[in-house]
């Protein structure tokens, strides 16, 4: 009997994961054997990942809900892929493409339909990326041409800062007792109180 796992990955914190633990699930992996990780998937430099890549073995197989949550780095899916499936010995299913199904077809035809498939999907992801990137710069370009500013709004100083700042500057006050008098953390007093003469 071989004991299944699946990977989950999301590109940020915020992204949920939910929609691949249900498919993952259903496809009869267990709790315990879900393995998340919420970051970028230009490369496999990945805690949980690479968690999951020592625990594979030739009685393992490894369900991902599609290619591009195993990654999105051509060379590195397929360089992934053969790890998993030539070095560990273990076997990959990915749920949106049977024929990307290493417990099938292990003859000569099938190996040669699974590389042509996951090589055109590796290529896919990949291009994915790049679509996406550039259309995110695309986007912060047009918006700081219409005026939107990026970062954290510029805070307004207090009316008494000035006051402080200077019984500061000739040490009547110290930077904690100016910070307090003006409402501000001591480093955001002094960020703004050492620019002054």
């Amino acid at each position: 009997m071989k004991t299944l796992y699946g990977y989950m990955r999301v590109s940020t914190k915020e992204q949920n994961e939910a929609r691949q633990r249900i498919l993952l699930t259903e496809a009869g992996i267990k709790e315990n054997h879900l393995f998340l990780d919420k970051q970028s998937g230009k490369d496999f430099e990945r805690k949980n990942y690479k968690r999951l890549i020592s625990l594979l073995n030739e009685n393992s197989v490894l369900f991902v809900t599609s290619i591009d949550r195993l990654g999105r780095n051509y060379n590195e899916i397929i360089r992934q892929w053969k790890l998993i499936t030539q070095e560990k010995k273990a076997d990959i299913v990915v749920l949106d493409m049977p024929l990307l199904d290493t417990r099938k077809q292990k003859d000569l035809l099938g190996t040669l339909i699974s590389d042509l498939v996951l090589s055109l999907l590796s290529y896919v992801a990949e291009t994915e990326r790049k679509f996406i990137r550039e259309r995110q710069k695309e986007g912060i370009e047009a918006a700081r041409r219409r005026g939107v500013r990026f970062g954290r709004p510029e805070t307004k100083l207090p009316q008494s800062f000035y006051k402080y700042a200077q019984l500061w500057k000739s040490n009547e006050l110290t930077l904690s007792q100016a910070a307090n008098k003006c409402g501000m953390s001591r480093s955001t007093f002094w960020d703004k109180a050492k620019c002054l003469k």
